[in-house]
């Protein structure tokens, strides 16, 4: 996977991947990215990229020539063009394999009011959102696709199935709660299910509580779980195990 991304801060992209899985996977090329400074296309003394909306308003405008420039010198021109922006559609686990199935992305981060329209209209494939809020740029919103494709590139991980059983993976939900050593640890121990060496029961219950912290945390993602076994599975769990799991209190309606 190469991802090409128009930016005025690279060097923010350049620390968060120095270091992590996916950091090492850059160091292997096993990922690839080109960095892009978009000041480096603006004809003026200033290396303004930005300037004063037609009719007024507040903030800034980022200039369709300086964009056009930046975007035609990348190396792949052939591979989708994403716009981080406020008003894309909501990055989600679909969205995120779609476009590890892809070769090459590119990911332009607005900064200022916006991008003028035209160069949308012109070079963009689609906008992207992270969610219903504003960030001062979209930079944070480009290493949050970068970060949650590269996760599905094969060999990135260490584990092949780490991204499988993620949350959200495979329409499965949340991820279930984790344990390690000590066993146990403030009056808290690991449910003995975990450490019965029976794996059959451990993926089952596995499962189950996976369901389980998905109906409780994110009822909206459980809507076509087995209810009744659902509640009769944790009617069994004792009040301990579920103090452990972080269910102490919840209620089926």
């Amino acid at each position: 996977m190469n991802f090409q991304v128009l930016t005025l801060q690279p060097d923010f992209f350049q620390a968060y991947l120095a270091d992590g899985v996916v950091g090492q996977a850059f160091k292997k090329q096993k990922l690839q990215m080109q960095l892009i400074q978009l000041r480096d296309f603006t004809d003026d003394i200033h290396k303004s990229v930005d300037d004063r909306p037609f009719g007024g308003g507040d903030g800034m405008v980022m200039r369709p020539e300086v964009l056009q420039k930046a975007l035609l010198s990348r190396k792949n021109q052939s591979d989708r063009v994403i716009l981080m922006s406020a008003q894309g559609k909501k990055l989600d686990e679909k969205k995120v394999v779609e476009l590890a199935s892809l070769d090459s992305l590119t990911l332009i981060c607005g900064r200022y009011a916006g991008v003028d329209q035209r160069f949308i209209n012109q070079y963009v494939d689609e906008e992207i959102s992270i969610g219903d809020f504003v960030l001062s740029g979209g930079e944070l919103a480009a290493l949050t696709v970068i970060d949650s494709v590269a996760r599905k590139i094969p060999g990135v991980l260490g584990h092949a199935q780490s991204a499988s059983t993620d949350s959200f993976a495979g329409n499965m939900g949340l991820e279930g709660p984790l344990f390690t050593r000590p066993q146990e640890f403030l009056g808290q121990s690991v449910p003995a299910v975990l450490t019965s060496g029976h794996h059959g029961q451990i993926l089952i219950w596995k499962k189950r509580i996976s369901e389980l912290v998905t109906y409780f945390k994110r009822p909206d993602l459980a809507q076509n779980f087995n209810k009744k076994e659902l509640q009769a599975f944790f009617e069994k769990m004792s009040n301990e195990e579920k103090a452990a799991c972080g269910l102490e209190g919840e209620k089926f309606d």
